[in-house]
């Protein structure tokens, strides 16, 4: 027997997800990506010397941002009250590596702003450096973490 998919209905139309009859409970993302970049543009954004400004700064904002606006960006998403996100960045010999976690206490997950953490500041990188590398690779977005507190 096939399972039917949340998203759609009967005749096969996209749909929110009712969650209206769900608890509100404690729930936990955390969200993983990169951006690969040359080693001279590494040693840039390292150094904070990038003509367009402090690249880590301004791309841990704009995830932070872009979580909040999750629900604006994805269709079908819920638009939840979101009590905390962070954006880690890490720089490496390779690139950058972007990690944010989001929590919230509602009756539907936290997952899509984790991620849209993650891509927003992804994008943010890759604009920010894009005159000094034309190579960059945004790669590796995925949920690494979903929690739920069930009492």
């Amino acid at each position: 027997m096939k399972e039917a998919l949340s998203h759609v209905d009967e005749s096969g139309a996209a749909r929110m997800v009712d969650v209206s009859g769900k608890p509100r409970v404690r729930r936990t993302a955390k969200a993983e990506g990169r951006v690969d970049m040359a080693p001279a543009t590494v040693e840039l954004v390292r150094s904070n010397a990038m003509k367009k400004g402090d690249v880590l700064a301004i791309a841990r904002v704009a995830g932070i941002m872009g979580a909040k606006r999750a629900s604006e960006l994805i269709p079908l998403c819920h638009n939840i009250e979101i009590e905390q996100v962070t954006v880690e960045l890490r720089v490496d010999s390779g690139g950058v590596a972007i990690e944010a976690t989001a929590m919230c206490t509602d009756k539907t997950g936290i997952e899509m702003e984790a991620l849209t953490a993650v891509s927003i500041a992804a994008l943010t990188i890759y604009d920010m450096c894009k005159a000094a590398d034309k190579g960059m690779v945004m790669r590796e977005i995925r949920l690494v973490e979903k929690t739920k507190e069930v009492s």
